[in-house]
């Protein structure tokens, strides 16, 4: 046996250590302060802990507590701290499942007797959690038997449940939860520390719990048990974890920011949109104000759309089965669509969960020719998925929404065009709305939910590859995470306060035409079968609403906001020139209101401000003399007094216009 082994590092540079080395003594012998830092390793690319031995020839990543990998490790292990803890102060707890999530992590609970959290219980755990950390316990991994599995945690009905489904995904049943319990084929992992605490858990974790610390648990929410709301609701209580107390202070930091800006919170306060419980979960009403900002963002839409040669549209909300069975969403999707309904003696019926059928029937409607391609399709359509409760999330998630869906039809050879002129035109409209901060993410054949060949998805990947690299942004791959019928390219859009939402998607799809039998006259006078490309540039125009609502934090864009100027006259004399000023800024295109002078000036300012209008004009005796305005601008500190009526009137002109408006000198898509 040799008496040293030499690994690889991802400089490509080599290290010898002794035979029987860990990672561990790898940091150690690279540096203190690597070592300090490690929280696990890639080990020829599988995520590892630091106690596993060095096998000659290995490539060795350091994985530290500053990097993305590095934290999902943090706080995976400080859910597990957070389980012992709650454990230790309400014996007989069943805990259930506590996964790392984005900036943080959750842990399930049933208490003993029917007990509930409290916000002021979250105070008891952090502490216990503190003294758990204080005691540097180590974290040991084990591996089970199936059988052992289940003794071991008899008393936890969560747990053994997850063992027995993890036993039934050795004959192909729900193969997802049998990495939660890691282990090999036929066993379960679990990682111990502390006297008599054991969790479930495929891992890597920390060395010891002395290298944590830096957390704050958050808030305690209902969830119900594997999200199926037929089954028990546990008690979620929510954390963060970072790699140090500063990290953890700006997390919060970006919290309140978050919640300051949260477009639930600001559609009640704004008056945008509400949910009312009698139209049941996830489908929202629009308010005057709320709907008028979507008719811009839509009209806006639309004007742009023409401009880039699109035909618009319209297609109805059900359909007889056949269709859905054809396209093979009742196959693949049809856990996201709602129950059929039952008409026409015993013909099935659903809601639409998608366009895209429809417009395949609108291409196939008659014989097409090569001259018509590239055909583009383009509609504001309804469409509802069925969502469960626990998932619905305001705007965010919905149970009925409207896609402003594209699909393309074009040739084989015209395919490479169109996606770049497609991505183009989508990162064009969305800078229009704002958003500047992107990159785009390749999202690849699923190994399960996919129908075509191997060759026609690489065909279709590589073309989607090849139009996102001439963007000249950040291409990332999402390996598995394309639709069932081929790979698509998604928009990933940072906000004002750096959150990532997931915006527009252009998908290549070789398999409806072949589905739906679709064909085209080409210039040699045969048959061809048309590439069909999905396009959703706002996602749905509710989730892009609520968007837009938290980057602005309400305060939207002048040409965006619905109302872009309100005159409040001092005193009532001065009310015939504040209807005339409102008079003159509608006439130029300008959403404009003027109130009476029935409460004090003071009151109806704040009002304003608190509406968050753009602009607040006072008009007073020198301004009816002078015919001129005080502005009062959002977001400034001062008013401006004695501003020339005429002056303002064109620049709020220019400024109330949508870009196209500004580009084109007119208010082609604002004015209602």
């Amino acid at each position: 046996m040799p008496s040293e082994v030499t690994v690889f590092l991802p400089d490509g540079s080599a290290r010898s250590v002794p035979a029987g080395a860990t990672i561990a003594d790898l940091t150690e012998a690279i540096g203190r302060r690597l070592a300090a830092a490690a929280v696990a390793a890639e080990l020829d690319g599988v995520l590892v802990d630091l106690c596993r031995p060095l096998l000659d020839g290995a490539k060795v990543h350091i994985v530290t507590s500053d990097t993305d990998e590095g934290r999902e490790v943090l706080r995976h292990s400080t859910a597990h701290v957070m389980a012992q803890a709650v454990l230790r102060l309400w014996p007989g707890a069943r805990y259930a499942i506590g996964p790392a999530i984005a900036d943080g992590f959750y842990y399930d609970f049933e208490l003993p007797r029917g007990a509930r959290f409290s916000e002021d219980d979250l105070v008891r755990i952090e502490s216990e959690m503190q003294a758990i950390v204080a005691e540097a316990q180590p974290f040991v991994r084990e591996e089970h038997t199936i059988a052992e599995g289940l003794e071991m945690f008899a008393d936890q009905p969560y747990k053994r449940e997850i063992i027995e489904r993890v036993s039934e995904a050795a004959v192909g049943l729900d193969a997802e939860l049998a990495a939660e319990a890691g282990g090999n084929p036929g066993a379960v992992s679990a990682y111990r520390n502390g006297a008599g605490f054991v969790d479930l858990c495929r891992g890597p974790h920390v060395p010891s719990t002395d290298r944590l610390g830096h957390f704050k648990l958050t808030r305690v929410a209902g969830a119900y048990w594997r999200g199926d709301e037929h089954r028990p609701q546990l008690q979620r209580v929510y954390g963060t974890a970072w790699e140090s107390d500063k990290a953890v202070e700006a997390h919060l930091h970006r919290l309140e920011e978050a919640e300051r800006r949260d477009h639930r919170r600001l559609g009640a306060e704004l008056d945008l949109f509400s949910f009312p419980p009698e139209l049941g979960s996830g489908l929202a009403v629009f308010h005057p104000k709320g709907g008028l900002v979507r008719k811009v963002m839509e009209d806006y839409s639309r004007a742009r759309h023409t401009e880039a040669g699109y035909c618009f549209v319209n297609t109805p909300h059900i359909t007889r089965s056949d269709l859905f069975e054809t396209s093979g969403h009742l196959q693949w999707f049809a856990e996201s669509m709602f129950p059929p309904m039952e008409l026409d003696e015993g013909h099935r019926y659903y809601l639409k969960p998608m366009n895209c059928p429809f417009h395949i029937l609108i291409f196939k409607s008659r014989q097409r020719s090569y001259r018509e391609l590239p055909l583009r399709m383009f509609e504001f359509g309804a469409v509802y998925r069925y969502e469960k409760s626990g998932v619905v999330h305001g705007l965010t998630r919905v149970r009925g929404m409207t896609q402003d869906d594209a699909h393309i039809f074009c040739s084989r050879e015209q395919m490479a065009g169109e996606l770049q002129s497609l991505l183009g035109f989508v990162l064009a409209l969305l800078r229009d709305f704002g958003l500047e901060d992107f990159y785009l993410e390749l999202s690849t054949m699923p190994e399960e939910k996919a129908v075509g060949t191997l060759e026609e998805w690489e065909e279709a990947t590589e073309a989607l590859r090849q139009a996102a690299l001439t963007m000249d942004l950040e291409l990332v791959l999402d390996p598995g995470g394309g639709a069932f019928y081929g790979p698509k390219v998604s928009v990933q859009a940072r906000d004002a306060i750096g959150r990532t939402w997931q915006m527009s998607t252009i998908q290549v799809d070789t398999q409806l035409p072949q589905r739906f039998d679709m064909d085209y006259v080409g210039q040699d006078n045969t048959r061809h079968r048309p590439i069909m490309i999905h396009r959703a540039l706002f996602g749905s125009v509710e989730r892009f609403f609520a968007l837009l609502v938290e980057h602005y934090a309400g305060a939207f864009p002048t040409w965006l906001s619905p109302v872009q100027a309100r005159v409040l006259p001092v005193r009532d004399g001065h009310t015939p020139y504040a209807q005339q000023v409102r008079g003159l800024l509608a006439a130029a295109g300008v959403r404009a209101e003027a109130e009476d002078a029935g409460e004090p000036l003071g009151a109806r300012i704040r009002r304003a401000k608190l509406e968050k209008v753009p602009y607040v004009l006072v008009v007073g005796d020198s301004d009816v003399a002078g015919r001129t305005v005080g502005v009062n601008a959002r977001g400034s500190e001062e008013p401006e007094r004695g501003v020339d009526l005429e002056s303002f009137v064109e620049q709020l002109r220019v400024e109330a216009a949508p870009p196209i408006g500004r580009e084109l000198g007119t208010n082609a898509a604002g004015a209602p």
